[in-house]
């Protein structure tokens, strides 16, 4: 059974940092492409980015490039968001999902239950 499993969520004020895990299980981890969304109340959801260890693929969505970043752990098959200079407008929830495909971007089949991350300013 595939599972996603988000953490690292919370209350973090303006300019600070906060990095969020996605945890795996089920699928061969090195094979599948692994993203990043988020979804802010009364917006659609909004890519992130994404990683693919097999392709060598990492990919963060232009508007967020420089403050943050992807990575990931295959020994713990965990993926990392690592958000910095937070803003109020990134507060939102985050999802993390899994797709069968090698390469970035993916058609997203598995989701996470995601994890709250709010920005007080």
């Amino acid at each position: 059974e595939v599972q996603l499993v988000e953490s690292g969520g919370g209350l973090v004020q303006a300019g600070e940092s906060l990095s969020l895990s996605c945890t795996t299980s089920g699928f061969a981890f090195e094979n599948w492409a692994i993203g990043w969304f988020r979804q802010a109340p009364g917006k659609e959801r909004q890519g992130i980015g994404c990683i693919a260890i097999g392709n060598d693929d990492n990919i963060i969505t232009h508007s967020l490039k420089g403050r943050f970043t992807i990575s990931s752990d295959n020994a713990k098959r965990t993926v990392y968001l690592q958000m910095n200079s937070l803003k109020a407008e990134d507060t939102a929830v985050y999802f993390c999902a899994a797709d069968p495909s090698t390469a970035c971007p993916a058609s997203y089949v598995y989701w996470g239950q995601g994890t709250q991350v709010t920005v007080s300013v």
